[in-house]
C-alpha cells in the first residue's frame, strides 16, 4: 500500500478538492482501490490523469468526452507523449474554433458589446417581438452576427455606433 496515495494527498498534489476527486471517480475518470480500513487509495498515475483532465477541460471538452478519451488508455499507466499527441490531435480543431470566436469577440468589444444600442435595428442583438424565442434559450445571434443575415432581413453585423 506504500505505492498508493490517500485521497487527501491526491487532492493536495493535483490542486483539486477531495470531493472533486471522488466525483471524477464516480464519472469513471479515475479509479481507486480500498485498503483494509475501506479508505480510497490511488496509484501515482492518477496525478497524470488529473492533469490530463484539467488540460482537456481548458480545451473545452466535456467530462463525457474526457472519459471517452481516457477510456482509450490503459488504466494501469500514465499517458505517454504519443498517447497525448494521438488524443489531442482531434482537439486542435476545437481550439482553432475557440480562437476564431475570441477574435470575433475582440473585434466587437468596441462596437456592439460596449455601445448599449440594443434598441437599434442595426444591432446584432436586436430582437423585435421576441422572435428569437423560437430558437431556444440563450443568445445565439451575436455568435453568428458576422456570418448570417438577421431573421427580419436586416444585417446582423455588429453595430457601428
Amino acid at each position: 500500500m506504500d505505492e498508493l496515495l490517500a485521497i487527501g494527498e491526491v487532492a493536495a498534489r493535483s490542486g483539486v478538492s477531495v470531493p472533486t476527486v471522488r466525483y471524477y471517480e464516480t464519472r469513471g475518470l479515475l479509479s481507486s482501490v480500498r485498503d483494509g480500513g475501506n479508505r480510497r487509495r490511488y496509484p501515482r498515475s492518477v496525478l497524470r490523469r488529473l492533469a490530463f483532465v484539467a488540460a482537456a477541460q481548458r480545451v473545452g471538452l466535456s467530462l463525457e468526452e474526457i472519459a471517452a478519451a481516457l477510456g482509450e488508455l490503459p488504466e494501469s499507466r500514465t499517458p505517454t507523449r504519443a498517447d497525448w499527441t494521438r488524443l489531442s490531435r482531434t482537439w486542435r480543431a476545437r481550439v482553432d474554433v475557440r480562437i476564431a470566436e475570441l477574435e470575433r469577440l475582440r473585434e466587437d468589444l468596441d462596437g456592439c458589446i460596449g455601445c448599449g444600442c440594443l434598441s437599434l435595428r442595426r444591432c446584432a442583438l436586436y430582437n423585435p417581438g421576441d422572435q428569437a424565442r423560437t430558437e431556444g434559450p440563450g443568445s445565439r445571434w451575436l455568435r453568428t452576427a458576422r456570418t448570417a443575415p438577421a431573421p427580419s432581413g436586416g444585417s446582423r453585423r455588429a453595430c457601428e455606433a
